[in-house]
């Protein structure tokens, strides 16, 4: 939550800021500065932003498609496409790499090492470790545990990212499958409680019949004796 609400204050501070700018190069700077931020990791409010379209057509537009790629792309796709976008600082490339993850973990909670270093474009196992503990974890953008044996990250918790258009009807087919199958589960849950409640109301009663079968029993023998 601190994490959310932290990040919530950066994004209004770099809307702000965008808004009171005129000149394209301004702009780029500013795209560059909140792709660098330690704290951000979310970037769809800044690329709606209105006036971020001057961009286009400008020798300054491929700022609009880097900002896109903070948004909704990978370390992968910036190699991919290196050529047509702005040469990334230190923080940005650390910043894209700290965002693969968390898109990889959308997909698998169990990271293997091998596709996280071929991912991340990492050389060994400790440079990964490092990266995984002091760059996600301890930002609080990811939770989970390093298996040195399995080879594996097991993700417990991780950072939503933006969401690309098309992709808000799918999360809400999804939740709404997941709330299917919640209503499906409760009901076979009362039903498996109804059940069991009028089992032991049943047991009860026989319990009951017993006992009074067995005391009426005592009564005649205990009156023939005395016969």
């Amino acid at each position: 939550m601190e994490t959310e609400e932290g990040q919530a204050q950066v994004i209004q501070h770099f809307v702000n800021k965008a808004s009171t700018l005129e000149t394209t190069s301004s702009l780029a700077n500013l795209i560059a500065e909140a792709t660098s931020h330690p704290s951000l990791f979310a970037f769809s409010e800044i690329l709606s932003l209105p006036n971020l379209l001057q961009l286009q057509g400008t020798e300054d537009s491929a700022y609009i498609d880097l900002l896109r790629l903070f948004a909704y792309g990978t370390w992968r796709d910036y190699k991919g496409n290196s050529a047509l976008l702005p040469k990334l600082l230190p923080d940005q490339i650390l910043k894209l790499k700290q965002l693969t993850v968390l898109t990889l973990s959308e997909t698998t909670k169990v990271l293997s090492y091998n596709k996280l270093q071929e991912e991340l474009e990492v050389s060994n196992v400790r440079e990964l470790e490092d990266f995984l503990i002091n760059d996600c974890m301890y930002t609080g953008i990811v939770k989970g545990k390093l298996n040195q044996v399995g080879r594996c990250f097991e993700v417990q918790f991780a950072a939503e990212r933006d969401l690309m258009h098309g992709q808000l009807g799918s999360m809400i087919d999804t939740l709404g499958n997941w709330l299917a199958t919640s209503d499906t589960m409760l009901s076979l849950t009362e039903e498996k409680i109804d059940w069991a409640s009028k089992m032991c109301q049943l047991n009860m009663d026989r319990q009951q019949e017993l006992q009074g079968r067995i005391d009426e029993a005592k009564k005649n023998i205990h009156y023939n004796v005395i016969s």
